[in-house]
C-alpha cells in the first residue's frame, strides 16, 4: 500500500510519491513529444499504483503537460491532488524568464485550470523567486485566488531559508518544493524550518534527472535544449563520472534488496528528516511502478551511509 502524508490545514492526505509531468511535456526538454495515448496510461498507472499526488506547470512543454494530465484526470479529479506553478514564461526569444506579477499570476492561473479541465488547483506555487517583484506583491495575489477558490493552498519553489522565512511573516505556506537528490543534498536550513513550522517538503530531482536509475553507462549526447544537460547538471564532463560513482552504489544497495534503483534512490529522500514527499518524472507504465516501490522501501542506517559517503 502506498504511504501517504497529511497537508495538514487542508485536511487532504497525498501520496508519499508524487508524479512529476515535466517530461511529459514534450517539446525539446526531455528529448520528444511522445504519444498522447502512453502519457495517458503513465498517469493512469500512477493513480492504479497509488499515486494520487501530481506536480506540473505551464512551462512544461509551455502548458503541454497541462493539457495532458487535465485529459487524463477528467473523469477521475476528485481522486488527485494537484500541484501547478505560476512564474515561468516564455519571453520574446521563446526562452524561460521570471514573471511573479500579479496579472501573470492570476492570468496563469486561470489558463492551467482551463488547460487542466477544473475549477480548482490543490496546491499553487511560484516556480522561481522573481526579483524584480516584491515578495508581497506575489503573496498578496495568491492570497487573493485562494479566497475566491481558484486555489487550496500556497507553496513556494526553489527558495532559501531566508526567502521562506520571508515568505511566512506575510502569509500561510503549505509547502516548499526544492532540488533534493543523492547528487544535491544540501537542503538542510529549509528542512529544518519546514519541521518546524509543520510545513510540507516536496522534493523534486529525486533521481538526478534520470542518471541515479543507473539508465546511462556512458555519457549521453543530448541536445542542447534538453532539460538533462542545462538543468541538470550530472550529465556532462566531470560531474557524469562523479554521479556515476553514487549510481553504482544506489545500483549496489538495489540489488540487495531486489528492487530498482530508481525506488532506492527516491526512498533515500523520503528517509531525510523533513521530507513529506518525492516527486519521481516517469515516462513509461514501467517507470511508474518502480517509483512507486519506494514508498514502501526502508533503508538501513548502514545502506543510507553507503549511498551518501560510500562507506
Amino acid at each position: 500500500m502506498m504511504a501517504c502524508a497529511p497537508f495538514t490545514p487542508l485536511r487532504l492526505t497525498s501520496s508519499r510519491i508524487g508524479l512529476g509531468t515535466w517530461g511529459l511535456g514534450g517539446g525539446t526538454d526531455w528529448g520528444g513529444d511522445g504519444d498522447e495515448k502512453d502519457i495517458s496510461s503513465v498517469i493512469a498507472a500512477a493513480l492504479d499504483a497509488g499515486i494520487n499526488l501530481i506536480d506540473t506547470a505551464p512551462a512544461y512543454g509551455w502548458g503541454r503537460a497541462e493539457e495532458r494530465t487535465g485529459n487524463a484526470i477528467k473523469k477521475c479529479r476528485s481522486r488527485v491532488i494537484l500541484a501547478d506553478k505560476c512564474g515561468i514564461v516564455r519571453n520574446e526569444s521563446g526562452r524561460p524568464d521570471h514573471d511573479l506579477r500579479p496579472k501573470t499570476v492570476v492570468s496563469q492561473c486561470h489558463a492551467s485550470l482551463r488547460r487542466l479541465h477544473t475549477d480548482y488547483i490543490d496546491l499553487y506555487l511560484i516556480h522561481w523567486p522573481d526579483p524584480k517583484v516584491p515578495l508581497t506583491d506575489v503573496l498578496e495575489t495568491m492570497e487573493r485566488l485562494r479566497e475566491a477558490g481558484k486555489i487550496r493552498a500556497v507553496g513556494l519553489c526553489n527558495v532559501d531559508g531566508a526567502l521562506l522565512k520571508q515568505a511566512l511573516s506575510l502569509t500561510s505556506v503549505e509547502c516548499v518544493q526544492n532540488n533534493l537528490s543523492l547528487l544535491h543534498a544540501c537542503q538542510n536550513e529549509v528542512l529544518s524550518i519546514c519541521l518546524e513550522r509543520h510545513i510540507g517538503f516536496m522534493a523534486y530531482g529525486a533521481l538526478g534527472g534520470g542518471i541515479l536509475s543507473g539508465k546511462y553507462k556512458k555519457q549521453p549526447n543530448f541536445r542542447r535544449a534538453d532539460a538533462r544537460r542545462y538543468f541538470y547538471k550530472y550529465y556532462v564532463g566531470e560531474n557524469f563520472f562523479k554521479a556515476q560513482l553514487t549510481a553504482d552504489r544506489v545500483k549496489k544497495v538495489a540489488e540487495r534488496k531486489k528492487t530498482p534503483p530508481s525506488a532506492v534512490a527516491a526512498a533515500w529522500v523520503l528517509a531525510q528528516k523533513g521530507v513529506s514527499h518525492v516527486l519521481c518524472g516517469a515516462r513509461s507504465v514501467r517507470q511508474v511502478r518502480e517509483n512507486a516501490q519506494a514508498a514502501g522501501l526502508t533503508l538501513t542506517k548502514e545502506e543510507m551511509d553507503f549511498l551518501e559517503y560510500g562507506h
